[in-house]
């Protein structure tokens, strides 16, 4: 048999591609994630007990939509960098715009405070422990979505990965907000997003190995 004959032969009896299977691998993964930094928040940390009230404040959204919407792009990016041959493009951008919100309310809180409560604002109360928390709540959403990114074939494992790891310390941000009582834009500006980079330093270590295929 020739060779043309042979792949023809085997390409009628391909079974046809399931298109929704990445997507399903991809939500999969996330929802096994957060769902698992949500359960780890609770029983190591606990919701902070004035959620009720926490809730009220515009800030509070503000934060938690700081925290949602960097993970939304980071997923996107994630999506991109996970299949061959398809470019990031303007998703960079997308991924960038989160954060320099973060940094021009920061700056805007910054300018109006006094002297001498600026580095208050900055450290709160908790900036020693915040990113270490961030970075251990983040720890089953990086192991699961770097098995999700490993069934499709990235061709970029070390950015690949460190994509994941910013998904996965966002989606651990989400989880933290329900317990963390900072609510000042110079704190979560600055230690949310260092929370997330260690994740991301991580995936971006382990990418050439754990996505190798």
């Amino acid at each position: 048999m020739k060779t043309d004959d042979l792949v023809a032969l085997l390409a009628t009896q391909a079974p046809p591609v399931d298109r929704h299977a990445p997507a399903r691998r991809f939500a999969l993964a996330w929802i096994a994630g957060f769902g698992a930094a949500l359960l780890l928040m609770v029983l190591l940390l606990g919701v902070r007990p004035d959620i009720a009230d926490a809730v009220r404040v515009p800030t509070f959204w503000f934060r938690l939509g700081y925290a949602a919407t960097i993970a939304a792009a980071a997923l996107w990016v994630t999506a991109r960098l996970a299949r061959p041959g398809v470019r990031v493009g303007g998703a960079w951008a997308v991924l960038a715009a989160p954060v320099a919100v973060g940094w021009l309310a920061m700056g805007w809180v910054l300018a109006h405070a006094a002297p001498e409560a600026q580095l208050p604002l900055i450290l709160g109360h908790t900036w020693r422990v915040c990113p270490i928390l961030i970075a251990t709540l983040a720890m089953p959403a990086l192991i699961a979505m770097l098995w999700a990114v490993r069934g499709m074939a990235p061709v970029r494992p070390r950015l690949a990965g460190a994509a994941v790891g910013l998904l996965a310390g966002a989606t651990g941000t989400v989880a933290y907000c329900l317990h963390c009582p900072e609510m000042a834009p110079p704190f979560w500006s600055t230690w949310y997003l260092l929370g997330m980079l260690i994740p991301a330093a991580i995936g971006a270590a382990v990418g050439p190995r754990a996505l190798r295929w």
